[in-house]
């Protein structure tokens, strides 16, 4: 088959190269992204005078066909014609004749792919904005739903202080508020429009790139060329957004795998999104929070490669860019896949709150709050350390907790101790008395709750944006 680029060459194309160099295998997902590109493209020809208006009509309605034939499935996308835009061109020339090659006056496929992949990812994330927030809404209702549960807090894994356990969660909610802020920054420097910068160069034809711009409600136009054929950092910047996303959505799925073990036992996830063992009958594995915590890495993995790609590369296109979809295109399936599951497996998961509570009453979580008695007291906080550290031996020596020292032995301690200590350090006082801003208290969180739902209200107008910024 000959290419349409064919000309200079007296030779044809070897086979293993047509493969190697062919993207129609990925790029192909973005035909509505470039045929609608080619109709706004098609209407700027014409009115520019470039092309008649009957030339575009044509053009036009060949494209619309040929999206009608790729949704139904009846269009054959072949290796030969390397890409999404050759192919779509070569099938509108065999649909409406010589006037469609019209279309490809004053672009290149340089720009052409530029303008598909900005608006492939403009839709995209849109979509995960969405599902963003819809992970954010499974954390609040997980949360509205066990408001008085109490669970151990852990630095290094090891037991610390009582908290609520909606508290535990809001904190996910909070990360996920900054990806989606995150993903703002992405959308405003994918929300440039390439078209008409030419190979690298611009056009003698005289083209009204903003008016392309306006079709394909752009709210940008690269001002220089060069940049816009080669700029990939908006694909770089969602590759870092995707990775901090999956890099939050990796801890909870260690917290989740954690909470579900037997050693733990604080949540059960529902049966719909664990498997069991080939072997042994009895396991119930969380094998969606493990696949997401190994997915992370393929995703570290994409920005790693685009940057790697993109490091020594001279202005303006080379091929080696041609290795920046697939990255992007899996990294974009995957936090799809990811936030889709989780907001489903966290409110269908049981939370065990009579363990949590159990768990609570044999440690030391109140140790902390031991010593804030004695500081309030008048005992430097320090010396007041000193204290319950000596106290807590005692108790391990002894096999007993603190809520098992009788009076007589705090006094042996210090003589700052009296009769309200035991109601000082009881689980529920521990959680109430941190009260500060952002604290675990049941009054800081039900504060949380309300900065968290202004919080969705602010990122439900900036969903309407983006749909508004789509075509």
């Amino acid at each position: 088959m000959s290419k349409l680029w064919g000309g200079r060459f007296a030779k044809s194309t070897d086979v293993m190269v047509e493969e190697f160099t062919s993207s129609i295998s990925f790029d192909q997902r973005m035909y509505r992204e470039d045929i609608a590109g080619s109709i706004a493209h098609a209407r700027m020809l014409a009115k520019c005078g470039i092309i008649s208006a009957g030339e575009a009509d044509t053009i036009i309605e060949g494209l619309t066909a040929i999206l009608a034939e790729i949704e139904a499935g009846h269009f054959s996308f072949e290796i030969s014609l390397e890409d999404i835009h050759m192919n779509i061109e070569k099938r509108l020339t065999e649909r409406i004749g010589a006037v469609g090659g019209k279309l490809h006056t004053a672009r290149s496929r340089n720009d052409q792919v530029a303008l598909d992949t900005h608006m492939y990812l403009k839709k995209e994330i849109r979509h995960i904005a969405g599902l963003i927030m819809d992970m954010q809404q499974a954390i609040l209702d997980v949360a509205a739903k066990y408001p008085h549960t109490v669970m151990p807090g852990y630095t290094h894994l090891q037991r610390a202080q009582p908290i609520l356990f909606s508290h535990h969660l809001l904190a996910y909610f909070f990360m996920l508020g900054r990806d989606f802020n995150r993903l703002q920054g992405v959308w405003e420097h994918t929300d440039i429009m390439p078209l008409g910068a030419g190979a690298l160069a611009g056009t003698t034809f005289p083209i009204d790139r903003h008016y392309v711009a306006e079709q394909l409600k752009f709210s940008q136009v690269y001002e220089n060329s060069m940049d816009a054929v080669s700029d990939r950092d908006y694909i770089m910047e969602f590759l870092s957004f995707a990775s901090i996303l999956m890099m939050h959505l990796s801890r909870i799925s260690e917290e989740i795998i954690l909470w579900s073990s037997s050693e733990f036992s604080f949540i059960e996830l529902d049966d719909a999104h664990c498997t069991g063992s080939s072997i042994m009958p009895q396991k119930k594995n969380p094998d969606v929070a493990e696949l997401v915590r190994g997915k992370t890495g393929r995703v570290f993995g994409h920005l790693m490669g685009i940057l790697t790609v993109s490091k020594g590369l001279p202005l303006a296109y080379n091929k080696d860019l041609q290795e920046d979809k697939e990255g992007l295109f899996d990294a974009i399936d995957t936090l799809k896949f990811s936030l889709t599951t989780y907001a489903s497996m966290l409110r269908d998961m049981r939370v065990n709150e009579n363990r949590m509570r159990q768990v609570l009453r044999n440690d030391f979580s109140n140790a902390t709050d031991m010593a804030d008695y004695l500081v309030k007291k008048g005992l430097p906080f320090r010396q007041a350390h000193e204290v319950v550290g000596k106290a807590v031996a005692y108790c391990i020596e002894h096999n007993k907790w603190l809520m098992d020292v009788t009076l007589d032995e705090f006094k042996a301690f210090s003589e700052l101790f009296e009769a309200d200590i035991l109601e000082a350090i009881k689980i529920e006082t521990c959680v109430d008395a941190r009260n500060s801003y952002g604290g675990t208290s049941s009054t800081q969180v039900r504060q949380e709750l309300t900065v968290a739902q202004n919080m969705m209200n602010k990122e439900r107008t900036t969903l309407d944006m983006y749909t508004k910024g789509n075509i």
